[in-house]
């Protein structure tokens, strides 16, 4: 931290915050390969959660890679700054007392545990696990057609690495869960 710059503390907190919304912020990642159902569930997931008069926030990684994130490539010292970036907006989401839904490959599993470490027990983390052959058929973004021709390099999953979660708070297999059904298991999982 810069010696110039200094922490302001106001009076309305985060209890605060959370009381006026009668709801605590939190923060719920998922993780998991390109096409593996992540953004799709977060979609159904915040609808539900809108339906029942809770306030949500989706960060999602394509969107965030068009905005906050566009100077940003996917070299791993980009892809790492791009995942503390993200943290931090989190954080500040969680002390406003929003339900912050994260969408995000997140292929290194010591970049996820840092935000963990940044969040604390407001993180918790959704494996959408789905086989690479079944994420490669869906290819909802022909980004596995083009990373096969050589258009993009780093591929999580081809010629890059995905470390799965070793204790992720869920598991959702996408193969045999239908959309529906991984909403309900997360909303009574989380007590939300």
């Amino acid at each position: 931290m810069s010696e110039n710059v200094y922490l302001e503390e106001f009076t309305i907190g985060r209890g605060e915050r959370e009381g006026l919304l009668n709801q605590k912020g939190i923060v719920i990642w998922f993780t998991g390969l390109s096409g593996s159902g992540k953004s799709t569930i977060a979609n159904a997931l915040e609808k539900e959660l809108h339906k029942r008069g809770k306030l949500t926030y989706v960060l999602d990684g394509d969107n965030l890679r068009l905005s906050l994130n566009s100077d940003l490539k996917f070299t791993e010292e980009d892809r790492k700054e791009n995942l503390r970036r993200v943290g931090e907006v989190s954080k500040i989401l969680v002390n406003l007392g929003v339900i912050t839904l994260c969408t995000f490959v997140s292929p290194i599993r010591q970049d996820r545990e840092e935000t963990r470490k940044l969040l604390g027990n407001d993180y918790k983390e959704v494996y959408v696990n789905c086989p690479f052959s079944e994420c490669e058929k869906r290819d909802p973004k022909n980004l596995y057609k083009r990373a096969r021709n050589g258009e993009i390099k780093n591929f999580t999953g081809l010629d890059s690495p995905y470390e799965a979660p070793v204790s992720p708070e869920i598991t959702i297999d996408t193969t045999n869960t239908t959309v529906e059904e991984a909403v309900e298991r997360i909303i009574n999982t989380l007590n939300l």
